[in-house]
C-alpha cells in the first residue's frame, strides 16, 4: 500500500525532468489532488487541455503501469489526509486539555533541538551573506507556510530595501512579480510538506534567472533543495493535521537578528525612521514605542567565542 503522500513524492522527484505538458499535469495534481482523485483520464486531460494519452503517459512517466493503478495511488493519497486525524486521535484523544498543552510543547521543543543539531553553519553564514548582497530579495511561502513568508518580509522590509513578497494563486502572476529577478538578487523559497509546486516552479524560474536560491524546508530530501544553492532545514512534521512551523520560525527569526547585527548602523537608522513616521502620523501612542536603544540594538546574548557572529 502507498504511504501518505507517497504519489505527491514522486511528482516531485521527477518534475524536473518533465515536459512541460507533464509539468502542468504534476501541477495540478500536487495542488488539487483531492479532486483529481474522482477524475478519468479523459476528465483530467479536458480540465487541463490536453489529450487523454498524455495524462496516461505521465502516469506511465512517474512509475504507475497505467492510469488505473496511478489513480489508486491518489485514492491512498487522500485516506492519508483522513488517517492523520485518526493518529491524532489516538495519540491525544484521551488526553486531558492540559497533557495535550504538555505534549505538543514537547514536541515543539524537540524539533527545535533536533533543527539546532542538524542544521548546517556554513548554509547558514551563506544565507547571511547571500541575503546582504543581493539587490532585491523575494520570498515565497503559500498555505500553512504563507505566515512564515509574511515574518520574514516584514523583518528584512525593516531592516532594508528592495524585499518583494511573492504572493498569488496564480502561476502566472507568481511570474509576473518575478519578471524583472537576475543574478543580482536572491530568491528564499519556504516550503514544508505538503511542498508547494507553485513555489518550486517559482524557485526553478529564478535558478534559470541565474538568482541565489535559498531553501527553507524539512530535509534533504525536499523537492525545495532541487534548485537552491543554498539549504536551511528545519524540523516541521506531527501528528497532527496542523503543521508545527516553530523550528522554521526559530530558524527565520535567527536570519533576521543575524542580518541585523551585520549591519547595525542602517537597522538603527531605518527605525529610527519609520518611529519618527509612526510619530508624525500617529500611529502609534509615544509610550508605546520603545524599541529603539542605544546598545545593542537587540538584546541577544551572543558571544563570539561560542562562534557568535560579528
Amino acid at each position: 500500500m502507498e504511504k501518505q503522500y507517497d504519489i505527491l513524492s514522486r511528482i516531485n522527484e521527477n518534475y524536473d525532468k518533465m515536459s512541460k505538458s507533464h509539468k502542468a499535469v504534476a501541477s495540478y495534481i500536487s495542488e488539487h489532488y483531492e479532486q483529481a482523485v474522482f477524475m478519468t483520464a479523459a476528465k483530467l486531460g479536458e480540465t487541463l487541455g490536453i489529450s487523454e494519452s498524455t495524462v496516461v503517459r505521465f502516469a506511465s512517466g512517474i512509475g504507475y503501469d497505467g492510469y488505473p493503478e496511478f489513480q489508486k495511488a491518489l485514492e491512498e493519497c487522500v485516506k492519508g489526509k483522513l488517517s492523520s486525524i485518526q493518529k491524532m486521535d489516538a495519540k491525544y484523544g484521551k488526553s486531558t486539555q492540559s497533557e495535550i498543552l504538555t505534549s505538543v510543547l514537547t514536541a515543539d521543543i524537540e524539533k527545535i533541538q533536533d533543527t539546532i543539531q542538524n542544521l548546517d553553519p556554513a548554509a547558514f553564514e551563506s544565507a547571511v551573506a547571500t541575503i546582504l548582497q543581493a539587490h532585491t530579495i523575494y520570498i515565497m511561502g503559500l498555505r500553512s507556510n504563507e505566515p512564515l513568508a509574511a515574518f520574514l518580509h516584514f523583518y528584512l522590509n525593516m531592516i532594508r530595501g528592495g524585499v518583494v513578497l511573492v504572493n498569488t494563486t496564480s502561476v502566472s502572476e507568481t511570474f509576473e512579480q518575478m519578471i524583472r529577478i537576475s543574478e543580482k538578487d536572491c530568491f528564499i523559497g519556504i516550503s514544508f510538506p505538503r511542498y508547494s509546486m507553485r513555489t518550486l516552479k517559482a524557485m526553478e524560474f529564478a535558478a534559470d534567472r541565474n538568482a541565489k536560491v535559498i531553501a527553507i524546508t524539512d530535509s534533504i530530501h525536499s523537492p525545495m533543495n532541487l534548485y537552491s544553492s543554498c539549504n536551511l532545514h528545519a524540523r516541521s512534521d506531527m501528528v497532527s493535521v496542523v503543521d508545527s512551523l516553530v523550528a522554521p520560525l526559530s530558524v527565520i527569526n535567527a536570519l533576521v537578528v543575524a542580518l541585523c547585527l551585520k549591519c547595525p548602523g542602517e537597522v538603527k537608522q531605518n527605525l529610527e525612521m519609520l518611529e519618527e513616521t509612526w510619530n508624525n502620523y500617529q500611529v502609534y501612542l509615544n509610550d508605546e514605542i520603545n524599541f529603539i536603544d542605544d546598545e545593542p540594538i537587540l538584546n541577544y546574548s551572543l558571544r563570539k567565542e561560542q562562534g557568535g557572529l560579528s
